[in-house]
Parts: structure tokens; C-alpha cells; sequence
């Protein structure tokens, strides 16, 4: 006999499990795709032989990312068809068919090719990527506002959002080290290649998990008949600037992904120069993940008790202490020089986890925030432009960063086998970069930020939102997890 589905008040099938998971999913599906961008760095300065070319390179196409993402949001917005089930779900499948291919784009492997010819195919790969990419993730960050009111419920599809962002990280960040890897240290471009397409179409499965078994119980529907205002670039850009929590978590965003993207160069070389063993690079970023996985099932409650401004600003306090750690650096005993890295790593992850599992509830409430001052929610032109500015960090910090490596004496031809000195330079680079990650986390959410507990709540009761039902049920515990398996 088929289980009945339980109902809430408003006829929608109950929050639970299943939203959590498929929500996950979608950041799983994101993941698959966007985990490779870490190794782009590697394979064109080292595989393709770019060099600086390839920090000018990446710069150039963010240009490109200052139209995607704000078009895509004001396509997104402005869009009035009545679609089957929900329009962010559909242009979230169509964004998964473009991101089959999408992802390997960014790897053609002809390292032989003239100068002019490698110009080309990483532009018009990451144009696609992005463009596809966009598609998805756009309205898919923008669904977390739409499945639920309630901000325990917002909170459960933030930190298990980052269980599927994790989980994406995971597979690349261990397994894909001792395959695209030679026993030299040294990366094999067409690898990476196969490795993008076969991720391209997990990633695809698992946005068809995440569409087929999610719920949209927030009515934000207009007629059809309704006129609608011209999407302005510049009005939107100043109406999201007066939007105080969406850039100060923005600011954070963009500490987070400094840290996470711009190091991430450094961080191969370290490995294979310093530690002379890069292989074990993606175990050791898979125990710095503990913390996240541990603290996860903690996040309602915590967010319940001490507000998410309030424990993000924690987390990043903890992020600033470990980075300061990771100067402490033994070049001449490796062994505990590593295994000072390693805790260090511990502690900057335990931060960074605190923050990540609220952050997209943090945007959800900044979209609420919109709302309640402007009475526009605007969610698709809101989370683009936030997501626009993350995808400028992740382009311009790594370009700094390989520019300033440059300047230590890096030399992506050379492939692993960086001098020692060079090795030492890069290992505090890599403790500057997450340092200074870290300060700008905490600038955007202990100071820019305003939306602290007390301010949120009266907030919701304006806008006449339930943030109390279902107080004593939390779904991300250990005992719903194995029901669902």
C-alpha cells in the first residue's frame, strides 16, 4: 500500500527530508560541473603552457560574466509564461543539458595549438560553461525562497545545500588527484578531458532528482495581464547596493570563494613541490571538510538559538585565527610542517563550514530583505548579481594570485618541479590568501550585514511569515537520512 503524503495547511505536500535531499542534489548536479574549475588553473598554465596569459585570459572572460549573470536574472524575473510546474525548475533542466558538454568545453586538450588558437578555445569553452551554468544556477539558488517560508526550513536546505556541495567537492577532490595525476606530479590534460564529460552527465542525473522531487509552496505569481517594468541594468545594481544583507553576504561570498578558488593553484603547487606528494592533496582537503559534515546536523538548532549573522560572524573569527596559524611554516621538517598545515586547515574549514551551511539561507532572508523595504522581491535579479560577484572573485582572485606566484618565481612549463624556494614562497601565499579570506568574511558579516536575530524576526512577522511551525522537527538528523536510504 503506497504511503499517503501528509499535507500542510495550505494544501502543499509537508516539508521534510525529501526537500533537503533533492535541494542538495541540485548543489550535487552544480558541483559536478563547477569542482573541475579548480584544476583549470593547472591544466592551461601547466598542460596547455599558457603562463600569465592564462591570469589575462580569465580576467577577459568575466566581462562576459558581467552580462550572463544579470541578463539571465532579468530573463529569469521579467519571464511571465505559465509553465507546467515552475519556471526556476524548468530553466534549471535545460541548464542541466547544456552542462553535459558545458563543463568539458573548458579542457580540449591541444597543447600543440598555436598561441591565437588556445585564445579561442578557453574563451568560447568558458563561455558556453558559463552560460549554461548560469541557466541552472541562477534560479536555482533563487528556489530556496520558494520551497518554504519558514526559516528552520531555510536554514535545512542551506546546510544541506552545502552536505551537496560538499559531496560535489568530494568525489573531484580525492579521486580525480590519482588520475590526472602522473607518478611525477604532473597533470595529464586529455584525463581531465574525460573526467569533465563523465561529471557533466552525473551532474545532469542528479538536477533531474532534485526537479522531480521538489516543492514549490511560496505563491509569488502575478498575472499575465499585469504591466511589468522594464528590466534597468543601472536601477537594479542600486537597488541591490541599498540591499545591505545581500552585499554583505556578497563581501563574504566573495572572501569564501578568494580563498577557496584564488589559493587553489598555490595550493597544487605546494603539494607538488613542497610536500613532493599531490596526490595526497585531495585527502587532506577531504579531512579539512570534517567540521562541515559534523556540524551540519547542528545547523537548525543553532540557527534557532544564536541567529545565522551571529554564527557566521563566529565562524569567521575562528577562519581569521586558523589563517594566522598558517603562517606558522617548518621548511626544513616538512613532516611537522605538514601536520601543522593539516590543523590549520582543520580549524579555517571549521569556520568556513559554520558560514557556508547558513549562507544561502542568508541570501533567502536578503531577498525577504528586498521585500520587506522595497515590496519587490526581485529573486532572480537579486541572487544574479550576488552570483555575479562571486564569479568575479573566482576569476580575478585567481588571476591575482597566479600573478603574484609569477612573481615568486612559479613557472607553470616547468610543471611540478618548482625550485625550493619557489615551493616556500607558495606556502605562505597560500597562508596570505586565506588569511585575508577570512577578514573579508568577517567585514561582510559582522559589519555589513544586518539582519542579527531580533531584526530578522521582526522582519518575518511584517511580512507575515510563519517562522515557528514545526519547531520540534529536525529534518537533517541521522535517523531521517537512514529512512530515506
Amino acid at each position: 500500500m503506497k504511503k499517503q503524503v501528509k499535507l500542510d495547511a495550505n494544501g502543499y505536500r509537508k516539508f521534510g527530508i525529501r526537500d533537503s535531499i533533492a535541494y542538495a542534489a541540485g548543489d550535487l548536479g552544480c558541483n559536478m560541473s563547477f569542482a573541475l574549475k579548480g584544476t583549470m588553473a593547472i591544466f592551461w598554465t601547466q598542460f596547455m603552457k599558457m603562463d600569465l596569459w592564462y591570469a589575462l585570459l580569465l580576467i577577459i572572460v568575466q566581462v562576459w560574466d558581467a552580462i550572463n549573470d544579470p541578463l539571465i536574472g532579468s530573463i529569469i524575473d521579467s519571464d511571465r509564461h505559465k509553465y507546467k510546474r515552475n519556471k526556476f525548475l524548468t530553466y534549471i533542466w535545460a541548464g542541466s543539458i547544456g552542462l553535459i558538454v558545458g563543463g568539458a568545453c573548458c579542457f580540449l586538450p591541444f597543447p600543440n595549438a598555436p598561441t591565437w588558437a588556445k585564445f579561442i578555445i578557453f574563451i568560447a569553452g568558458y563561455v558556453v560553461w558559463d552560460a549554461f551554468y548560469t541557466v541552472a544556477n541562477v534560479p536555482y539558488g533563487s528556489l530556496l525562497s520558494l520551497i518554504s517560508n519558514d526559516v528552520k526550513d531555510r536554514a535545512s536546505l542551506s546546510a544541506w545545500r552545502s552536505v551537496g556541495s560538499i559531496f560535489g567537492n568530494m568525489l573531484p577532490m580525492v579521486i580525480l588527484p590519482f588520475i590526472i595525476y602522473d607518478k611525477d606530479n604532473n597533470l595529464i590534460g586529455e584525463r581531465v578531458f574525460i573526467a569533465a564529460l563523465i561529471m557533466g552527465v552525473l551532474g545532469f542525473f542528479c538536477f533531474q532528482f532534485m526537479i522531480r522531487n521538489t516543492e514549490i509552496r511560496v505563491d509569488t505569481s502575478v498575472s499575465l495581464n499585469e504591466e511589468q517594468p522594464k528590466f534597468n541594468v543601472l536601477k537594479a545594481f542600486v537597488s541591490f547596493i541599498k540591499n545591505r544583507p545581500a552585499v554583505g553576504a556578497t563581501i563574504a561570498a566573495m572572501g569564501m570563494f578568494i580563498g577557496m578558488q584564488g589559493a587553489t593553484t598555490a595550493v597544487t603547487v605546494i603539494f607538488q613541490s613542497y610536500f613532493k606528494n599531490v596526490q595526497i592533496s585531495g585527502i587532506v582537503q577531504l579531512f579539512a571538510m570534517i567540521p562541515i559534515v559534523l556540524f551540519t546536523p547542528l545547523a537548525r538548532s543553532a540557527v534557532a538559538k544564536f541567529g545565522k549573522k551571529e554564527l557566521a560572524t563566529f565562524g569567521s573569527i575562528v577562519s581569521i585565527i586558523a589563517g594566522l596559524g598558517l603562517f606558522i611554516v617548518f621548511p626544513e621538517n616538512t613532516k611537522l610542517d605538514l601536520v601543522i598545515y593539516i590543523v590549520c586547515q582543520l580549524f579555517f574549514s571549521l569556520g568556513l563550514g559554520i558560514y557556508s551551511t547558513v549562507s544561502w539561507a542568508m541570501m533567502g532572508d536578503a531577498i525577504d530583505y528586498n521585500e520587506w523595504k522595497t515590496g519587490n522581491r526581485e529573486e532572480g535579479t537579486v541572487y544574479s548579481l550576488h552570483s555575479f560577484f562571486r564569479k568575479l572573485a573566482q576569476g580575478i582572485g585567481p588571476s591575482l594570485v597566479l600573478v603574484i606566484m609569477v612573481a615568486f618565481g612559479y613557472v607553470g612549463a616547468n610543471e611540478g618541479n618548482q625550485v625550493w624556494e619557489v615551493a616556500v614562497n607558495m606556502r605562505y601565499l597560500v597562508a596570505a590568501t586565506f588569511l585575508f579570506s577570512a577578514i573579508l568574511q568577517f567585514i561582510g558579516l559582522g559589519v555589513v550585514y544586518n539582519l542579527d536575530k531580533k531584526t530578522l524576526a521582526q522582519m518575518n512577522a511584517e511580512l507575515g511569515r510563519d517562522v515557528e511551525a514545526d519547531d520540534d522537527i529536525v529534518y537533517t538528523s541521522a535517523e531521517d537520512t537512514n529512512d530515506l536510504a
